[in-house]
């Protein structure tokens, strides 16, 4: 059970490349999953999110668009996972089922919905439903990183935070951060509101990407 306090605000939106190239510059794209502005940004690290998130604060704060009391940032597990589900509490926030009809994912979908042809990349931010609380592509299109280290298990409490807590160490005796939502290349199951993997902070992937918060830090 994890109890939130503080209010924030979450984008509608992954991250796009257009605000990508806006904000951090070009950016090189290995293999074309989804190219335009309107795509989200994938092929970018946990620290390089980071990166983009200060620098997007400070822009905010000296043009005056953000309070000098909040700031930009990507998502604890716990506030993802809250605004995922939407004010449910069935595996998605369409239900127990989950049709690539309403996400972006491969060709099998979870627990029995339709099926149609997958679109095997990124879609444009957008083009599939929203959950209840106007957050699009909360299941698939990218995986999202989260502010969090990875732990076994998710702990509940009070607005939980483990960006400064390294937990599970992966056999090579590095660390990784928590990546949720799911993404294009994965079957339904794996988009499921509480499923959550690892992903090293250092690395980048054709399918994972971000989005962000405004928070009081």
């Amino acid at each position: 059970d994890v109890t939130l306090t503080r209010g924030f605000w979450m984008g509608k939106y992954e991250v796009t490349q257009g605000q990508w190239l806006r904000q951090m510059g070009a950016f090189m794209l290995p293999q074309n999953f989804g190219a335009g502005d309107d795509f989200p940004v994938y092929w970018v690290s946990h620290i390089e999110a980071g990166e983009f998130c200060r620098k997007l604060t400070a822009q905010a704060h000296a043009s005056g668009a953000l309070p000098a009391d909040w700031e930009f940032r990507l998502p604890t597990e716990a506030q993802w996972e809250y605004a995922c589900r939407a004010g449910t509490t069935t595996a998605t926030a369409f239900g127990d089922k989950l049709s690539n009809r309403q996400a972006n994912f491969q060709q099998k979908p979870y627990n029995g919905a339709e099926e149609v042809p997958p679109l095997r990349q990124a879609a444009r931010v957008g083009s599939y439903p929203p959950n209840a609380w106007g957050l699009y592509d909360m299941h698939g299109n990218v995986w999202e990183y989260c502010r969090d280290w990875y732990h076994g298990k998710l702990p509940g409490g009070v607005d939980p935070d483990l960006s400064a807590v390294k937990g599970a160490m992966n056999r090579d005796g590095t660390y990784s951060r928590v990546r949720r939502g799911g993404a294009f290349v994965e079957d339904g199951w794996a988009c499921r509101s509480a499923f959550r993997l690892r992903y090293e902070p250092e690395r980048r992937s054709d399918h994972i990407g971000f989005r962000i918060v405004a928070v009081r830090p």
